[in-house]
This record gives structure tokens, sequence and C-alpha cells, in this order.
């Protein structure tokens, strides 16, 4: 295995400050495929002329994280490719790790880091114990793709804007008795919810609630049927009903609105409507 087997596929939205750090954390040998979701030209030409490696593509518009990475995933022509976030950084061992493990399990469809968060940075890993753990899921800030073994069931599902993507798509590969495991030895550190810049972080909470409720009923209704995730997300949707009229009471507006959004997410997934809700910036 080497350099020229990997390509590192990550999805942007307003993310100039911190998509730097990303990039600065990999090797310029490694091939990087970049998605924007927008149209922004000039963000497009600083990073190509400050990372040679990375080929910056423009959606022209918000298409989310699953059709995003879909795009970028269809242009890779290596073995395997790394789905990573603008928020994360990679360790100096992470490929190092990830060919070791390829040599430890040759036969995977997704590996994900063992060290998830951040937070769990400094936390001791036991070294008796550090061969790659199936599971059933990981998450989706960093994945490794065994890209041969999504020939017959494709990527993302582009019905999700964002969030439940990777939970759908690794049930899909479970599903098919595909193999999904969790390497100890693989680092990357993921801040986790600082994909953009800081002046939109309010209109971006709001997308996340309305989002977490639309993928919420979405993912379960693909899985399990309409009556089962009724009856799955009917806690969720009364309190989001209370809390909105709670919130109103109490000339709470900035609280009010968060409910509402999760409200209305939950309404138009049962509905049956697209998620079309998109941040306002």
């Amino acid at each position: 295995m080497s350099i020229k087997d990997i390509t590192i596929v990550i999805t942007s939205f307003k993310s100039d400050g911190i998509i730097r750090n990303c990039l600065n954390s990999i090797d310029r040998q490694y091939q990087v495929i970049l998605v924007e979701n927008s149209n922004d030209l000039e963000f497009k030409k600083n990073i190509e002329q400050k990372f040679s490696n990375v080929e910056c593509i423009l959606t022209g518009k918000n298409f989310g994280y699953g059709k995003a990475n879909n795009i970028g995933l269809k242009k890779v022509k290596t073995k395997y490719a790394l789905i990573l976030n603008p928020d994360a950084t990679l360790h100096t061992t992470t490929f190092k790790n990830f060919f070791k493990a390829i040599n430890q399990v040759p036969v995977f469809a997704i590996m994900g880091p063992h060290i998830q968060e951040k937070k769990d940075e400094n936390k001791k890993i036991d070294n008796k114990n550090s061969n790659p753990i199936l599971v059933k899921n990981v998450k989706g800030f960093a994945m490794f793709l065994n890209m041969s073994e999504f020939q017959d069931i494709g990527f993302f599902d582009e019905s999700f804007f964002f969030y439940f993507e990777e939970m759908d798509l690794c049930k899909r590969l479970i599903d098919c008795h595909k193999k999904i495991y969790l390497v100890p030895s693989i680092k990357i550190n993921h801040v986790g919810a600082q994909s953009h810049i800081k002046v939109i972080d309010k209109t971006m909470e709001l997308s996340r609630n309305w989002h977490w409720m639309w993928s919420t009923f979405y993912y379960h209704k693909k899985h399990k049927g309409f009556f089962i995730s009724f009856l799955i997300v009917l806690p969720k949707l009364s309190s989001a009903v209370f809390k909105v009229i709670l919130y109103v009471l109490l000339l709470n507006k900035e609280k009010k609105e968060i409910y509402y959004h999760r409200y209305s997410g939950l309404i138009n997934a049962i509905m049956g409507k697209s998620s079309w809700f998109r941040p306002k910036v």
C-alpha cells in the first residue's frame, strides 16, 4: 500500500478559517478533493494556490453533506478514500496505521478512527486490544472507504441534507453483510460543530435542529416503516410543540425559534416533504 492508493474527500461550507487547519495536517503527497457547497471562486482560488495537492470543486449551491461527498467520491480513482470533515485534523501516524490495519483485515467496507472526538484525544488506548473492532456503524467525520465495496450499493442517500447519512450508509452495508471496523491505532482529532465561520453560528444552529428532526424520521421510516417511525418521534414532536408554547409565553425568542425549527423539520418529514430547509447565509 502506498500514498497513491488513497484520495481524501472533504465537503465544506463557508469553512474558510478551519479548513486550513485540516489541510495543513495532511501530507502534501496525498491527493485531496475538496467539494465546497457554494460558488465562492475566491475560496477556490486561494485554496488551490496554497495547497498544490487540492482540487477544489464548487457545487454552485449548498447540496449538504451526502450529495457533496458523492460528487467527490465519484471522482476518486484510487483503491481507497478517506471522507474527512473540515474541522478534523490528522495525526502523523494516521495513514501508516490505516495501512497496517488493512494488512490485518483486508476485507472491509469502512474503517473509522477509534478516537472519535477531540475531547477523547488524551484517553489511553489499551495496546493489548489494538486490533480492529467489528462494529455496526462509525461517525461520519472520518471514514476510510474501500471503494470496491460500494459498487453494488452506491454511496450516500442524497435525500438527507445532513445528519444520519453515515448511519444509513452503514446500515445498508451491514444489510449486505459487509464489514465495518473501528481501529484503535488510527487517530484523527475532531472538534465538532465547527465546520463553518463563527458569524453564521445562529443560522446554522437553526438549520441543524430542523435537519436533525427531519433526518431522524426519514431514517427510521426508510428502515422501519411509517407507523413505527411515527411512534419513535411522537415524544419529540410533543416536546417541540410544548416548548414552542412555553417559550412564546416566556418571551424567549431564541429558544422559541429553535424548537419551532425542530417541530417544522419533523412535520415536513412526516408529511413526506423533502429536506428543503437551507440556512440563510
